[in-house]
């Protein structure tokens, strides 16, 4: 959910409950302000008979009005408070039911008691109260509407060098300067120049680590390569000398494995740091069949029988990069299938799938694309050849997975987000 759809519930749903609350409030306040008025016409009815009373010692000739006419009753016993009370009631006059408001008071005339019922009409006390509720709400709902096309309006103005930050900041890689436009409001103001300052360090980090990188990569070189040379020279020497030669071998071993662990730890950092671009048409078809021919030898020693199917088109990709995800997929199906297995390479348009015979069951999905990860710890490898896929897979906009069916490992490669 976006900010500002997140501030108009809020901001509307506060809105409401405001105004309900205050439309109830207003209207009993209403309600209470013209019952007064009411009451204090009723009292002056009252003031007048009362004072008419007092004078002449007789009740005056009742005169009915339209909204306005007062009932005369002999009572045995006289109240000592007046009293208001609601009630609906026939009006002669208009000939029909309505609401009134009584003010009932007992007098005392030429030696008799009375109680007197002096109604009002409150027809138009409630059509006013309608009334002004009705203009209340509607003023209510105008505001409510306004508010809401303001804010949106407004917020979106407000919000739109926000947005125009996070354009900057999707498009932003490592090695390049994020330029953000100096804003006229503070807070987006002291945002682009703290992301400005983070991109600044991060742009320093970066090339430290690529000559860090570099350097490591160019200085491992030699010490390797002595390596190599000296240990070859020393097998001269160890022909006749068993334990020697045997030494000698782990040494090269060693040596070798240093030297491929070396180049893949550097292609990892690379792929980290975005230092491929995916600009060649590779025929995928092609390059599987060239790393099959490489490897025929290793295939007929072990047995395995390898078929390639189906026809995919040619794809976006880097070239180095393709040879080395097809070499890793095919060097690890060819590890870890046994003797007389099978490896079927399936080729569709948006995918191809390696899947080789498996000896122990299913892989650990969670760690499988992990650096180090191996099966079989005792197996040859580095354990960085599915990692190193993984990575290449996501730095070029695809997607390997991995499952487990049918007493096979497949591992395929999605070119969905591939053009």
């Amino acid at each position: 959910m976006k900010l500002f759809a997140k501030y108009n519930r809020v901001n509307i749903a506060a809105t409401i409950c405001v105004f309900i609350i205050g439309s109830t409030g207003f209207y009993f306040v209403l309600q209470y302000v013209l019952t007064r008025q009411l009451d204090e016409t009723l009292r002056v009815e009252q003031q007048e008979i009362t004072a008419f009373v007092k004078q002449r010692d007789t009740l005056p000739v009742i005169e009915n009005a339209k909204d306005q006419w007062i009932e005369v009753r002999p009572v045995a016993e006289m109240t000592k408070k007046a009293s208001f009370r609601n009630a609906n009631i026939y009006n002669p006059q208009e000939q029909e039911e309505e609401t009134v408001r009584q003010l009932v008071f007992t007098i005392k005339a030429a030696g008799k008691q009375y109680e007197i019922i002096v109604s009002k009409s409150a027809t138009e006390t409630e059509y006013l109260l309608k009334l002004i509720i009705g203009i209340a709400v509607m003023m209510i709902a105008l505001v409510l509407v306004f508010n809401y096309i303001i804010n949106r309006t407004l917020i979106r103005r407000i919000w739109q060098p926000f947005y125009r930050t996070i354009d900057a900041i999707k498009g932003y890689h490592a090695g390049e300067s994020l330029q953000l436009p100096q804003e006229k409001i503070d807070e987006l103001r002291l945002l682009n120049q703290s992301l400005h300052q983070m991109s600044e360090q991060i742009n320093q980090d970066y090339q430290t680590l690529k000559t860090f990188t570099e350097n490591a990569s160019h200085e491992m070189q030699t010490p390797l390569s002595v390596i190599r040379s000296k240990t070859e020279a020393l097998f001269q020497y160890a022909e006749r000398d068993e334990k020697l030669m045997q030494h000698l071998l782990t040494v090269e071993d060693a040596t070798q494995k240093l030297a491929r662990l070396h180049h893949s730890l550097l292609l990892l950092t690379k792929l980290k740091n975005r230092q491929f671009s995916t600009t060649d048409l590779i025929d995928f078809k092609e390059v599987i069949q060239k790393k099959i021919r490489e490897r025929q030898e290793l295939f007929e020693s072990k047995k395995i029988t390898v078929s390639l199917n189906g026809d995919i088109t040619e794809k976006i990709f880097h070239p180095h990069l393709a040879d080395i995800i097809v070499s890793n997929l095919l060097s690890n199906a060819l590890r870890y299938t046994p003797a007389g297995g099978s490896i079927n390479i399936l080729q569709e348009e948006k995918a191809i799938s390696f899947q080789n015979t498996a000896v122990n069951g299913s892989l650990d999905v969670t760690r499988i694309f992990h650096r180090f990860y191996k099966a079989d710890q005792s197996a040859e490898g580095t354990g960085l050849g599915l990692a190193i896929v993984d990575e290449i897979c996501s730095a070029s906009g695809c997607k390997v997975v991995y499952r487990f069916h049918d007493l096979k490992h497949i591992f395929t490669i999605d070119f969905n987000m591939l053009t």
